[in-house]
């Protein structure tokens, strides 16, 4: 528990205004600690994840409202 609460630390930190839906998946991944499962899984099999482009994609499909 204390290692989750360090990674959501990390994020609160950094604090990075979300500019729509994948910033904010991207956020809860790491928190989570997916993130770093899936880039060890995509090192190993030399296969890129997609991540980028997914988080790209919903950031488009689902912006936030900026003032």
């Amino acid at each position: 528990m204390l290692r989750f609460k360090r990674k959501l630390w990390q994020v609160k930190k950094n604090n990075m205004k979300s500019k729509g839906l994948g910033d904010t998946v991207e956020k809860i991944t790491t928190a989570t600690g997916i993130k770093k499962v899936v880039e060890t899984v995509s090192k190993a099999t030399g296969k890129d994840c997609g991540c980028g482009k997914r988080k790209d994609a919903l950031n488009r499909i689902f912006p936030y409202k900026t003032n």
